[in-house]
């Protein structure tokens, strides 16, 4: 049966193009309703443009006539902008959990998802998700959860990437069961190992909030805690989930992403200097492209926002169409996954620091 995924169509930096191309792919290649959020008189004459040989495509338009902006200050706009993209396809996950806890006849229905998708900004998505969906029991700060390759082949996941800039050492620990537990569901590892992201391996090393934190994710039930880790474990596939507070986790993923950006055009640039360089780029071209595609963000669609109660997806904001397809289809996956149930269960057990 199809899932309905909402789609903030006013997301993304060159909105709403790659968010309408994205929901037909998302729309032809996965068993999803797409509900394009965003005003009808700008959405409407593309779709149609777009749907003009195609015209069977489950995708709709659900009226919002605002929507944040990059530039907007997320708090602010949060309270001004109430008919926002963002707040009207929250909502709408708002209605289907109402329907599905009250065992209503269609959960589906209109004006109902099991799941959110944005390309917009991240502050306005976290504050908007916890204001119209509220938190799941035992969680005090949402955090966002980046899936990132590694050389084993197995993606891992990290977290939190900028929902929070200052944490203690709880917050840490609620982290690591929400990264056990979407890594275990939705990845499928059976076992993640969760490493806390340090500046050694050793138990003495890193500052106060790891060394406080440390004691507490050893005495976690139901994780697999193999302590410290490094930054180079974020990419070597020696930790499925890699724990830290919002400050560091995002320096660690725009770091990243400069040096993939880096070495991918400098790669690029050297294969073209010379004759025999391009006689071996042209030899070596599909294994240029796996690597490319190994490092390619839009291949992983977004970043979950765990931690609220329901599935909210938060891509980059420079997505195309092919990472709005991603992320409508992790959207998709988190929603058949019921990982805030196993959050929630999880949490229950956890020891008071």
């Amino acid at each position: 049966m199809p899932i309905d995924i909402a789609v903030d169509a006013m997301g993304s930096d060159k909105a709403p193009d790659p968010e309408i191309r994205g929901a037909i792919l998302a729309a032809r290649h996965y068993d999803v309703r797409v509900h394009l959020v965003g005003p009808e008189d700008i959405l409407r004459p593309i779709l149609r443009e777009h749907l003009r040989h195609q015209k069977h495509l489950p995708i709709y338009v659900t009226p919002a006539s605002e929507w944040i902006t990059m530039g907007d200050k997320a708090a602010q706009a949060v309270r001004v902008k109430r008919d926002s993209t963002m707040r009207v396809g929250l909502k709408m996950v708002r209605e289907g959990l109402t329907s599905r806890t009250t065992q209503a006849h269609d959960p589906s229905g209109p004006g109902k998802a099991a799941g959110f998708f944005t390309a917009g900004n991240t502050g306005a998505a976290m504050a908007t998700a916890k204001m119209v969906l509220g938190m799941l029991s035992g969680v005090d700060r949402p955090a966002l959860a980046a899936v990132v390759p590694t050389t084993r082949g197995v993606p891992s996941i990290l977290l939190d990437v900028g929902a929070n800039v200052d944490c203690d050492p709880d917050n840490l620990v609620q982290f690591a069961v929400m990264g056990h537990t979407y890594a275990q569901n939705v990845l499928k590892i059976p076992s993640p190992r969760v490493g806390l992201l340090s500046i050694g391996e050793e138990d003495s090393k890193g500052n106060a909030l790891t060394r406080d934190t440390l004691p507490l994710l050893r005495a976690q039930p139901g994780i697999n805690f193999i302590g410290n880790a490094e930054g180079r474990d974020i990419y070597n596939g020696n930790c499925d989930v890699i724990v830290c507070d919002g400050f560091v986790g995002n320096v660690a993923l725009k770091t990243s992403e400069g040096i993939a950006k880096f070495v991918t055009t400098s790669l690029r640039e050297a294969l073209k200097s010379t004759v025999t360089s391009q006689v071996g780029a042209l030899i070596s071209r599909r294994a240029f492209g796996d690597f490319k595609k190994r490092l390619d963000y839009s291949e992983y669609g977004g970043a979950p926002l765990l931690g609220v109660r329901g599935v909210c997806i938060v891509g980059h904001g420079s997505s195309n169409e092919k990472a709005i397809m991603n992320g409508i289809r992790v959207t998709a996956e988190f929603a058949h996954a019921e990982v805030n149930s196993g959050i929630e269960a999880a949490l229950s057990a956890t020891p008071t620091s």
